[in-house]
């Protein structure tokens, strides 16, 4: 009998652990990892012939030839249907949430509207990086509790309410009027791969990391570039 393999598609080193944690836990399934979207290709799919792919934090399109031909999973920060879409951390902590669900979907064509193989509650607080890297440790559970437990996954159910992809310029912290807008607009943007909370002066940029709050003000980290 062939052995079971599952793909992680991430290539994220904060999912390094979770992969080598399913590689232990998981030792009677052949686990592979995927790092880049050159990998993810009919060709090299159909050579290790997995059951299910994963896709912990995944920046590209799936093609419709695997998400039609593979179980693929991926894993989105919103009580789906609240949050189909782009940007969900920093749009959640832009509306004012502390928590959220963090759902793992069956992908389809239509953007996170799969069905739902499980949700788990997820704190939002923190840097960006803080929240991903907590949100890793959750979808290694999940991950090993889909493959074990075989889930079925469920139609989302409940009003849709869809989130806009937040661009570079919606950093710019020139318009916020408080110092706890300013302190979230730099922590859901503080983590790797993303570009950073700013302002700008007539010659510069100024960005900025590892904020502290306070009662009335805030400590961060500056980096000044040139315009």
């Amino acid at each position: 009998m062939n052995q079971k393999v599952i793909v992680i598609a991430s290539p994220h080193s904060r999912n390094d652990s979770l992969f080598q944690n399913l590689l232990r836990k998981l030792s009677h399934i052949k686990c592979i990892r995927i790092l880049d979207r050159s990998e993810l290709v009919s060709d090299h799919l159909t050579e290790i012939d997995p059951e299910w792919i994963f896709f912990p934090h995944w920046s590209w399109i799936i093609p419709q030839h695997i998400y039609d031909n593979y179980q693929c999973v991926i894993f989105h920060m919103t009580d789906v249907p609240y949050g189909r879409g782009g940007s969900p951390l920093q749009n959640l902590i832009v509306r004012g949430h502390k928590e959220t669900m963090l759902s793992a979907i069956k992908c389809v064509a239509e953007l996170d509207a799969g069905p739902v193989y499980c949700k788990v509650p997820l704190s939002l607080e923190g840097t960006a990086e803080t929240i991903l890297r907590r949100a890793s440790m959750l979808m290694e559970a999940m991950i090993e509790d889909i493959v074990v437990s075989r889930l079925i996954p469920s139609p989302q159910c409940g009003e849709t309410v869809k989130f806009a992809r937040r661009t570079q310029e919606d950093g710019n912290i020139e318009v916020l009027e408080n110092i706890d807008q300013v302190y979230d607009y730099i922590r859901m943007l503080d983590a790797e791969g993303y570009p950073a909370a700013f302002v700008e002066t007539s010659h510069f940029q100024l960005e900025l990391t590892q904020a502290s709050l306070f009662d009335d003000f805030l400590e961060a980290r500056v980096r000044i570039k040139k315009k």
